[in-house]
């Protein structure tokens, strides 16, 4: 009998077993998505801190320079060896506003984004907001009406232009951005496929594109005194839920980084759907 007894309390019967395994997969299902949300968390407030330090960085770029630069980090230079071109490495160059303004390359990375920091890529412009009429007053009579909707005041290009280095000139070279810069460029779901899309530029109307009027879009960086609520860049890398079409859902996702604030949260579809139009 002692010899039994010992037996039995010394290891787990399968009952028990079970029920220790039963328990630490409900402490999993409670705890790992807490661990994931606390996670993207602080992701997302890593990268609104580094969208914010860019745009500090801009403005004394703009008091030194007198305008915003053409790029956030900069364009990629290729060299030639023995097979191919490679990119010089993004944290050994120096970019408009790294490394005097801002030290850390990885400044200008979103969290989700892990490519190399030799990758380089082409990239295509956002979608063309499609909303009928117009959105701004244009013209400064103070109504927002049919007079406003100038067509040469709307985005210039979409999806199926790639950037290039003479934005008049669509056959002229496509421009090369360094991957790294999710600021710059970012890599974007579109329904089954992905591209990777422009987020950052000076100038995106025709009109700001060509020479420019008096009655274009103002929330144009490459102008001279464009409004606060100008969009410099926006974040898409935390975009998670899309609907059956591939598209982001109407979801608060996205960070968008204006000229007169802090970067915010967006909703990831209207961003996706209006890019530098998307209003405050």
């Amino acid at each position: 009998m002692s010899g039994t007894y010992m037996k039995r309390i010394k290891g787990f019967t399968l009952l028990e077993l079970l029920t220790v395994i039963a328990i630490i997969a409900v402490l999993s299902a409670i705890i790992f998505p807490a661990f994931v949300r606390a996670k993207d968390s602080a992701n997302r407030g890593s990268d609104i801190t580094n969208m914010n330090s860019i745009r500090s960085a801009l403005q004394l770029y703009k008091v030194d320079q007198g305008g915003f630069p053409p790029a956030l980090l900069g364009y990629v230079t290729l060299y030639e060896d023995s097979t191919n071109q490679n990119a010089i490495p993004a944290e050994r160059i120096v970019g408009f506003l790294f490394p005097r303004r801002v030290e850390n390359v990885d400044s200008f990375r979103p969290s989700y984004n892990k490519v190399s920091p030799r990758q380089w890529t082409e990239a295509v412009w956002p979608n063309i907001d499609r909303r009928a009429g117009a959105y701004l007053d244009l013209n400064g009579d103070g109504r927002i009406d049919n007079k406003d909707d100038n067509p040469d005041a709307r985005q210039a290009y979409g999806p199926n232009q790639k950037v290039t280095e003479d934005l008049s000139n669509t056959s002229s070279t496509p421009r090369r951005f360094y991957a790294l810069s999710g600021y710059d460029v970012a890599n974007t779901k579109s329904g089954s496929s992905s591209r990777w899309e422009l987020r950052y530029t000076l100038f995106w109307t025709k009109l700001g594109i060509g020479n420019g009027g008096a009655n274009d879009d103002p929330r144009q960086l490459g102008y001279s005194d464009p409004p606060d609520s100008t969009i410099i860049t926006w974040n898409s890398y935390f975009r998670d839920e899309f609907d059956a079409n591939g598209y982001p859902t109407h979801n608060k996702r996205d960070i968008v980084l204006q000229l007169g604030g802090n970067a915010k949260p967006y909703d990831s579809r209207d961003v996706f759907d209006w890019s530098w139009r998307l209003l405050p």
